[in-house]
């Protein structure tokens, strides 16, 4: 009786041999994410908002005069955008967000200077990892000395000094920390819109004397953000 079912079961086991030879599985195969709805409410959570899961996300703040939630939805995106490249120094990327015509115009302190600020083009901004010459970008809080760096020294001190994607406050059109230096922002760009991600304080022992920020300006034009100025705020003297 036994060498009758020894048969079968050596025939069933070839022919599962050769069905998974020629109809192989990968059941390790990842299946492809869904489409994206493209309508406002659905879009990714900008980075610096949602955090990594084990951090807590930003607070978010706008100023009430702002436009309605899609516009101040497009600004945060294009601003989370831009943060992004600053974070990987993706210049190209960050190029292709500079304004065409006016550049774009970095300030060190919090106080605008339009006389003497320094506005690089975009192309500039493609190729700033090999640009070796040193420019003054203004002087020293305090110290008064010439601040004298190549762009990508200054992009270190003044613009990306700390992982502004991991802030704790977010402002639309709102100044989030501030101190004695003149905030004229939104009096010398009149026509624009700006993120402000600002770290209040590293430290309480330091009571806020530590805070710093990252202010993305720009300029819409149809269904664009351009970048047109990036101003750095700190404690000052």
């Amino acid at each position: 009786m036994k060498r009758f079912l020894i048969f079968p079961c050596i025939l069933s086991l070839a022919i599962g041999l050769l069905v998974g030879i020629l109809l192989p599985i990968n059941l390790m195969e990842e299946t492809s994410p869904p489409a994206l709805n493209n309508s406002p409410n659905n879009f990714p959570s900008p980075p610096g908002v949602s955090q990594p899961e084990g951090s807590s996300s930003a607070a978010v703040s706008s100023s009430p005069d702002t436009p309605d939630p899609e516009d101040n939805f497009s600004l945060l995106g294009a601003a989370c955008a831009v943060n992004r490249c600053l974070q990987r120094q993706d210049w190209t990327t960050l190029a292709a967000y500079v304004h065409p015509e006016r550049g774009v115009t970095f300030t060190p302190y919090s106080t605008v200077d339009p006389d003497n600020d320094l506005t690089f083009t975009s192309e500039q901004i493609k190729n700033l990892a090999q640009d070796q010459t040193i420019y003054t970008w203004g002087f020293e809080d305090g110290r008064g000395d010439p601040i004298q760096m190549t762009i990508l020294q200054y992009f270190d001190r003044y613009v990306y000094d700390r992982d502004y994607t991991q802030v704790p406050q977010i402002g639309v059109d709102r100044i989030m920390t501030g101190g004695n230096a003149l905030e004229n922002l939104v009096e010398t760009y009149p026509d624009c819109r700006f993120v402000d991600f600002s770290f209040p304080s590293a430290d309480p022992v330091n009571d806020g004397l530590d805070w710093s920020s990252l202010k993305l300006v720009f300029l819409p034009e149809g269904e664009h953000r351009y970048l047109v100025g990036v101003v750095h705020g700190e404690w000052t003297i």
